[in-house]
Parts: C-alpha cells; sequence; structure tokens
C-alpha cells in the first residue's frame, strides 16, 4: 500500500466522520479499501466500552471471507465472576494494560506456544499473525467507562503481516479509532436520551426540538398506573429487595407499554405515566387496551417469580383517560422536562388513584369510551360515577367487563 493510498483512505475516514456513518459501515468499507490497496488482513475485530444500561460494551467484527459471523457483539459487564471475566483477563488487552503498552505483535505458529487464548483459537482457523492496539482518550474524552479504542487485526497469509503492513496498520489505527468513537458518542447519545426520555421524545429532542416553552397541542390517551401497597411495602421490605422489586415491575409495564406502541413518559416512584400517541383516537384506545391486556398476562408469573425469591408481590392498577394536552418541553433554562402537562394529565392520575376505593384494576374515563372503537366499547362497563379530587364535576368511569367478547 502506497503513501498516496494511505493519504487516500485517511481523507476518506475523515469524510466518513462527517457523514455520519455507523461502526460497522465503518469498519467494513475500512477493510475493503485496505484489502483492495493490498493489506493481507483476514479479521479484525475492535471493541468499545460504552454507556448501556445493561451491556459493557459492543464489539465491532469484519472477517474477509465468512459473511456469516456477526458483525456486532455486545458484551456483558466484567467484574461479575463469569465467562467475560475470564475471556477478558486471559486477553491481549487486558495484559498490555497491566504493562503499560499500547502494541502488541505475536507470530502465530504450532512450534511456538500460544501465550493467549485468542492466538489459540486463530491458528485454528488458519491465522499467521496478530496485532493488538489500544488507542487511549484524553482524560476529557473519557465517557464512562468509555476510555480507548481496542483493535486487533489478523493475517492467514503464510509469511505473516510483513514490517510496512504493521507500520501501516499503526499509521491508520488513529483516524479509525477516531472515527469510531464519533459513531459510537452518536449512538451513546440516542441510547441515553432514549432510555432516560423515552422512544419518540428522545428522537424528538435529538431531532433539536429543545427550545424552552416549545409544546405541541396534542390529543391523546394518557395512561397512569401504580403498585398497590407500595407504601406499605417500602416500610415493611428489606431495603435490598425495592430495587430488584421495583425493576421487575417497571420491566412488565414499560415492555408491555412499548409492545402496544406507547411512549412512556416518566417514572415516578412506582408510578408510570404513558402515552398512546395515533392519528385516530380510535387506534389509540386500542393500543392501551392491548398494553392492559399484555401487563395483566405478565402479571401471574412475575408474583411466581417473586414468591420463589422472597420478594414482595403486589399488582399494578391503571387509570385510562383520553384528552388534550401541551407535549415539550417545560422546566427551567438549565433543567427541563420534555413531558405532557394540562388538566386531562391530572384526570388520568386521579383515575388511576380511584382504583382504590373502587376495588378494580383499571378505571376508564367516559372520553376514552367515546372515542373508542365499537368493538373495544362492548368490553367496556359502567362502575359508575365518582368524584375526582380537582376535578370539578363526578365523572362516570368503566372496566373491563372480563366476561365480555375478548379482542384479538
Amino acid at each position: 500500500m502506497s503513501a498516496t493510498d494511505s493519504d487516500g483512505v485517511a481523507a476518506w475516514l475523515v469524510q466518513a466522520t462527517l457523514d455520519g456513518l455507523s461502526e460497522t459501515d465503518l469498519l467494513d468499507a475500512f477493510c475493503e479499501r485496505i484489502v483492495a490497496a493490498g493489506v493481507r488482513v483476514c479479521e479484525v475485530n475492535i471493541l468499545i466500552d460504552t454507556l448501556h444500561p445493561v451491556y459493557e460494551g459492543r464489539a465491532f467484527r469484519w472477517r474477509r471471507d465468512r459473511r456469516d459471523v456477526p458483525s456486532v457483539l455486545e458484551y456483558g459487564r466484567t467484574g461479575q465472576g463469569g465467562d467475560e471475566d475470564e475471556r477478558w483477563l486471559t486477553s491481549p488487552f487486558f495484559h498490555l494494560l497491566q504493562v503499560g503498552e499500547t502494541v502488541l505483535r505475536r507470530r502465530l505458529a504450532s512450534d511456538v506456544e500460544t501465550e493467549f487464548p485468542i492466538h489459540a483459537e486463530l491458528m485454528s482457523r488458519g491465522q499467521t499473525d496478530y496485532l493488538a492496539l489500544i488507542h487511549p482518550f484524553g482524560a476529557d474524552g473519557v465517557v464512562g467507562e468509555m476510555d480507548c479504542i481496542y483493535s486487533s487485526w489478523s493475517t492467514d497469509a503464510a509469511e505473516g503481516f510483513s514490517d510496512a503492513e504493521i507500520a501501516l496498520l499503526q499509521e491508520l489505527g488513529p483516524p479509525l479509532a477516531a472515527a469510531m468513537k464519533s459513531a459510537s458518542m452518536t449512538r451513546i447519545a440516542r441510547t441515553i436520551v432514549e432510555t432516560y426520555l423515552g422512544r419518540e421524545t428522545g428522537r424528538r429532542v435529538l431531532a433539536g426540538k429543545i427550545a424552552r416553552g416549545v409544546t405541541e397541542k396534542i390529543s391523546t390517551v394518557l395512561w397512569f398506573s401504580d403498585l398497590r401497597g407500595f407504601t406499605n411495602i417500602t416500610e415493611t421490605a428489606e431495603p435490598s429487595a425495592l430495587i430488584p422489586f421495583l425493576n421487575n415491575y417497571s420491566e412488565a409495564v414499560i415492555s408491555a407499554i412499548h409492545s402496544a406502541g406507547g411512549e412512556v413518559l416518566k417514572l415516578i416512584g412506582d408510578g408510570t405515566l404513558a402515552i398512546f400517541d395515533a392519528d385516530d383516537p380510535a387506534e389509540e384506545c386500542r393500543r392501551a387496551l392491548a398494553a392492559e391486556r399484555a401487563l395483566r398476562a405478565r402479571v401471574p408469573e412475575l408474583a411466581q417469580l417473586h414468591a420463589n425469591q422472597g420478594l414482595p408481590v403486589t399488582t399494578p392498577y391503571i387509570g385510562l383517560h383520553l384528552g388534550e394536552v401541551f407535549y415539550g418541553n417545560v422546566g427551567s433554562e438549565d433543567r427541563l422536562d420534555f413531558t405532557v402537562v394540562g388538566p386531562a394529565v391530572n384526570e388520568a392520575s386521579r383515575i388511576a388513584a380511584m382504583c382504590r376505593s373502587a376495588e378494580r384494576d383499571v378505571l376508564i374515563s367516559s372520553a376514552f369510551r367515546a372515542a373508542a372503537a365499537p368493538e373495544d366499547k362492548a368490553r367496556l362497563v359502567s362502575v359508575g360515577r365518582y368524584a375526582l379530587r380537582g376535578v370539578a364535576r363526578p365523572q362516570e368511569l368503566f372496566t373491563l367487563d372480563e366476561e365480555g367478547p375478548e379482542r384479538p
């Protein structure tokens, strides 16, 4: 590969970074370019720690002749005594960190004792030479545990990499690492806002809708749910049991809402505020009822799991309402909340709270019932008129008729 080719690849990396290519697209195109220019690489792995509620990081993989290999692997957290720990502690990367170096090259041959388990794996696939690189970030460039880019390069050429190929990979490693970091930061930003704000809300924020006081008036179905007896549970349960208890029930509630096309806007202790926004009010109602049905299907399984693990057992209760709200940014100049506000939100909360005294698992407003499709409306039965705190007139509320027709 000539100096001109090298400069061309580096220039392409800069433009690809500006264009916003994903990590997989960057790695694929980079490897294709250097192979076309004569670099005899056949397996490449790039590892990046990340900010994610479940995974510690991601591995991006390129194989010259094996398109059946997944291009992305998400790896779990180390330090928990599992297989991930063993693989990490016996890796060339961990060794480099321990000795304070950033480059490791090893010839792979049957007559040479393998230093790392990964080298035996590579030799079994016909690899003859291996290069590991670490590109550390400066202190101000560290994000969580994402403090460097790890990469490994191997070849099956009989004589291994040439010195010129090794020098070239070391030369192009930093610009590739910078491009991969940029792509990963974009993905991390998307993950964070969608995790903490919600999927659609996160997309709106990343699209630039962050101006304070800018809201959109929408008509939507509002979901407000809580857990029965939560106050008593917090006072009597072991503190160590509260977080797994809340996580399990939150997972059930949120997954049910998401599966039906809803958007979770806020978690308030044991409470969940969500919306079901569609062009058709009847469709919004259908989605909310589908989410309720999916949640109820999870409750028995969750109760059994908690009983087996000695965790508190309860059931969720839900208030459903349809009304107009303002959806957008509310707050101070340096702390905003992207949420819904308006009387309809308060009414949904009051309807949910009424489930306790009405001894129902779900209560539904008359506005929701009026907008529902005929087949959904047929499943709703009146439980009478109730005075809701902060609402001027008593409201007729409905619940689901468990004996009525079930919508598929």
